[in-house]
């Protein structure tokens, strides 16, 4: 793990004032927000926090009402997010998106493909697209699961199709990488599969983590924002953040 970030101006991802309103509801309120390159940053919160609507904002699903958004220096706020994505950014879900009648290497050829703005054919043999093939299996070797490559996707547990939907998320190479609960309904023994995995990402790879399991996020962190309703309420080493007792207060006994 990362453990001191680096000058604020290696900042990967900077929030100024971000700021998101659905109708009357302030669904994030003023947010400043910024991480280090490299930093392994974790947040928490508890339901109806503006989490997930965050990263939507970040990712470019929703709009921003007012504030702005930058990623290795540039400006994004207004941009669409496949011009997101080539800058550097990655995102994974709450809810696995991926082909269940397909097999795993499959699955990363379309995941190439669709990166590509190329069309998948099944009728047409897997060598057609051996370089595409070797990409996507370049990712299951980094990872540690290239020996599921050829297993049908709706045949494995949910941990390993979780494990797959990181896998998808690095085919674009990101230097950002949103990590969307990776750990939600997954078992004891799924969760510590999947911790490792995460462990184990490029170092270099900046990651921004939702993650409702606390002892993961402090295993897998080096600082912790905190939301609530909205807006960010605390900040600070996984120390800090555990012996907080506000942050105990609105979130230990909670469910995200």
């Amino acid at each position: 793990m990362n453990l001191i970030m680096k000058n604020t101006a290696a900042a990967v991802l900077k929030c100024q004032g971000l700021t998101k309103r659905f109708a009357g509801l302030e669904a994030v309120r003023d947010v400043n927000l910024m991480i280090a390159a490299g930093e392994r940053r974790g947040l928490i919160g508890p339901n109806g926090a503006g989490k997930t609507t965050l990263f939507s904002l970040i990712n470019g699903l929703h709009s921003v009402t007012s504030g702005s958004i930058r990623i290795f220096d540039h400006e994004i706020t207004r941009l669409p997010g496949h011009r997101r994505t080539h800058l550097g950014l990655g995102r994974t879900f709450q809810i696995t998106n991926l082909f269940p009648s397909l097999t795993v290497i499959e699955n990363m050829v379309v995941g190439v493909m669709g990166l590509k703005g190329m069309k998948f054919s099944m009728l047409k043999p897997l060598s057609t697209y051996r370089k595409l093939y070797e990409q996507a299996n370049e990712v299951l070797e980094s990872v540690g699961i290239a020996e599921k490559r050829k297993e049908v996707t709706k045949n494995l547990s949910y941990g390993e199709q979780r494990q797959v939907e990181i896998c998808l998320s690095l085919v674009s190479n990101p230097k950002l990488l949103l990590l969307d609960e990776p750990t939600a309904g997954l078992s004891p023994v799924d969760t510590a599969m999947m911790t490792e995995m995460i462990k184990k990402l490029d170092p270099n790879m900046t990651i921004f983590m939702i993650e409702h399991n606390m002892d993961v996020a402090l295993q897998l962190t080096d600082r912790i924002t905190v939301m609530h309703q909205g807006a960010v309420f605390a900040e600070g080493t996984p120390a800090e953040i555990r012996n907080n007792l506000q942050v105990q207060e609105i979130y230990f006994g909670t469910e995200d």
